[in-house]
């Protein structure tokens, strides 16, 4: 794990899409995460990030290990990306893994969880271990192979073969 690895931070939600309950990342503790951070107007988002996200889902249903979770961060046009408007691209495109509405902020236009993790637009995709840490971060498309490779590292890292992931250094 590189040395710059630090706890993923809580996940702000106004609310939740395809969940019936609020979720946090503490629930999933054990398990390998993928953050997908999205805008529904975003031209990258729609024609590369989300497509991943859903394939990625579709595979991680097979898995118990693996958890999917989108967070629709909204930073600028504002007055169209309503929940009604996302709940009818989540329909449209398909996308059934939980997401997030990031909570917006008091201050301005970046909202709380987008800020928290120094997003610096979307696609954002962070990918946290299955101690809670950060093993990835990165924006713009990501390459399949590469977000490939390293889930299949950190899915085959288990608590019994690799000691430093049974408790937090």
């Amino acid at each position: 794990m590189p040395e710059t690895a630090h706890p993923a931070l809580p996940i702000e939600a106004e609310r939740w899409f395809n969940t019936d309950r609020p979720l946090s990342l503490d629930m999933f503790r054990g398990k390998v995460v993928v953050l997908h951070a999205f805008q529904m107007l975003c031209p990258g988002c729609v024609a590369h990030a989300v497509p991943q996200a859903r394939r990625l889902h579709e595979i991680a249903k097979s898995l118990d290990d693996l958890v999917v979770l989108g967070i629709h961060t909204v930073f600028e046009h504002h007055a169209a990306m309503t929940p009604v408007s996302l709940e009818a691209f989540l329909h449209e495109y398909r996308l059934t893994f939980p997401v997030a509405v990031d909570r917006p902020s008091p201050d301005g236009p970046i909202p709380q969880t987008m800020a928290a993790y120094g997003f610096k637009g979307t696609p954002s995709t962070v990918v946290i271990d299955r101690r809670g840490y950060v093993a990835r971060h990165s924006f713009g498309p990501e390459d399949d192979l590469v977000l490939g490779l390293l889930l299949g590292n950190l899915l085959s890292a288990t608590a019994l073969s690799d000691p430093s992931l049974s408790g937090r250094p």
